[in-house]
């Protein structure tokens, strides 16, 4: 596989491909924005915003959206807005330094045990508050054999390296052929234990969740899928089909969502998709991400103080298994830090006070031996 590969271009006769009739069928290019229920004004402004971000939407995430709503969730994740237009002093074309921690091309390595891997720059879905939405668009680059050899040759001389993140873009909107090479590359260094995929595919494109998919991802290493669903109306029977698969293949399935105004910042609303996503999809939330400083994303950036008060109320409401954590991934490379509410009140030597979930504070004594 040396020329770029993407969504559209293995064979339609191959079995394991049906899922591109969904891509196909769905928009990829500014000019399928005019199939859209819009209005004029609608489309003038979504074309116009499409403009500085791709875009593309499979069919069945775009059946999802109800269009006689203005405000739905799932329309304000994937179709442009002329909000996005209006960049804020401070926001960053690399909110998380990707770039700066990138020793060889395809590869950040920011943690010393694990790195990230981007063996494409494209995506099955291209979502509106994307941090890394700069680099997909400028970069666009889908898989070679070749464009990945730096970045193998450096994970395989560095034995810290426990974990690959395979990341981007979206890698399982590579096909089958193309993630089988890329996991055998990874399963032949030693030291290499386990492999991460994001991916936005199981939410809207879950067709593409297929027997040779799953295959090709089979073998020595732990296999860990994180997902990324933000809403429970992304929560169907096709999904829910999608991760049983991934699931029944003895993968580990993680969630991230990313808070986000206008979408998913009430209470009902994260409590909901927290637990459908553990008690039907049997994914745990992993991270609630607060919004980062990609350009154009104010409109949907909640503050720290409204998510620390979600993030507590959904502690309270749910079991801790399917509490996410909320983070801020830090600007210039800084790493995920926990940015939750707090439940120490105080501290004297070995007393402490300490706030329950009903809001009363007890108190406890430490006692520890010599």
């Amino acid at each position: 596989m040396t020329s770029d590969t993407n969504l559209h271009d293995a064979p339609a006769a191959d079995p394991d491909t049906a899922w591109q009739a969904d891509v196909r069928a769905g928009v990829r290019h500014v000019r399928d924005l005019a199939s859209l229920p819009l209005s004029p004004a609608e489309r003038a402004a979504a074309q116009s915003a499409a403009a500085n971000h791709k875009v593309r939407v499979p069919k069945a995430y775009l059946d999802l959206i109800d269009w006689n709503d203005p405000a739905d969730p799932i329309r304000a994740q994937v179709i442009p807005s002329p909000d996005e237009l209006m960049e804020q002093d401070g926001e960053l074309d690399d909110p998380i330094a990707d770039h700066d921690f990138s020793p060889v091309p395809r590869l950040t390595h920011r943690h010393a045990d694990r790195v990230l891997l981007f063996p494409t720059y494209q995506c099955a879905v291209y979502c509106r508050f994307c941090f890394r939405k700069e680099s997909l668009t400028s970069i666009g680059r889908g898989y070679t054999r070749e464009a990945l050899e730096p970045a193998l040759a450096y994970i395989s001389d560095h034995p810290e390296i426990r974990e690959v993140i395979l990341t981007g873009g979206d890698p399982l909107s590579l096909p089958d052929k193309a993630l089988a090479e890329i996991f055998a590359r990874i399963e032949a260094i030693p030291h290499v234990r386990l492999l991460r995929i994001h991916t936005r595919v199981p939410v809207a494109l879950p067709s593409r969740i297929t027997s040779g998919l799953v295959e090709a991802l089979q073998g020595r290493l732990m296999v860990t899928v994180v997902t990324h669903f933000n809403h429970p109306r992304e929560i169907t029977q096709a999904t829910e089909v999608a991760c049983r698969t991934l699931r029944h293949a003895g993968f580990v399935l993680l969630n991230q969502s990313v808070l986000l105004k206008g979408v998913n910042d009430t209470i009902e609303v994260l409590e909901e998709l927290c637990r459908e996503l553990m008690y039907r999809l049997g994914v745990k939330p992993y991270y609630l991400h607060h919004g980062d400083l990609a350009r154009g994303m104010a409109h949907r950036r909640t503050t720290i103080a409204e998510g620390q008060a979600l993030a507590e109320a959904l502690r309270a409401r749910l079991s801790g298994i399917c509490n996410p954590v909320y983070v801020l991934d830090l600007p210039e490379g800084g790493g995920k830090v926990p940015i939750g509410p707090c439940y120490v009140e105080g501290r004297d030597g070995e007393s402490w006070r300490l706030r329950r979930l009903d809001g009363e504070v007890r108190g406890y004594t430490e006692i520890v031996g010599e």
